[in-house]
């Protein structure tokens, strides 16, 4: 198996889309049971943002791995660009949300679980374009990553917040 052979990844990449479809749709039905709780805090309603596009990034990478006929540069662009783009939204629900007087554990506690699996994905499609590097294997430990970070997030927003 080859890190840079998107066919032979044709399993993980099905998995990955059912996993994160379905824990998706959980997510967003753990964020409505709790809402009213979590807009009283003011940073939960960006790490619950940050939480449901780092997850949705997992549907959309294995997505486009499941394109057939796709060459290695385009399916390397399309990872690379989502992983920015989560990257990005990681970065402005953490950072650019933040008050004067809010502790600093609400920001470095919670920005690394929604921004490492986006590096990972944006590492993924540089090494697929390079062609070396490790490839996809950037993606599998993204998607690992985001659904251990997604658990982490979920139990906050629906056993931690009611405490």
């Amino acid at each position: 198996m080859s890190g840079y052979a998107p066919a032979d990844w044709h399993e993980f990449f099905a998995a990955a889309v059912g996993a994160s479809a379905a824990l998706l749709g959980l997510l967003f039905v753990a964020i409505s049971i709790n809402l009213k709780l979590i807009l009283e805090h003011r940073h939960l309603p960006g790490r619950a943002a940050g939480t449901l596009g780092t997850l949705l990034s997992v549907l959309v990478v294995g997505s486009f791995g499941l394109a057939p006929g796709q060459s290695n540069r385009t399916l390397g662009v399309e990872i690379l660009a989502t992983g920015a783009v989560v990257a990005t939204q990681a970065i402005w629900v953490s950072l650019g949300k933040r008050s004067q007087g809010d502790p600093l554990i609400w920001t470095l506690g919670n920005l690394p679980i929604l921004l490492f699996p986006a590096l990972a994905f944006v590492g993924g499609g540089c090494s697929l374009l390079a062609g070396s590097g490790g490839g996809l294997y950037w993606i599998l430990s993204g998607t690992v990553l985001t659904f251990v970070g997604t658990s982490v997030n979920a139990w906050v927003f629906l056993v931690e917040i009611v405490r």
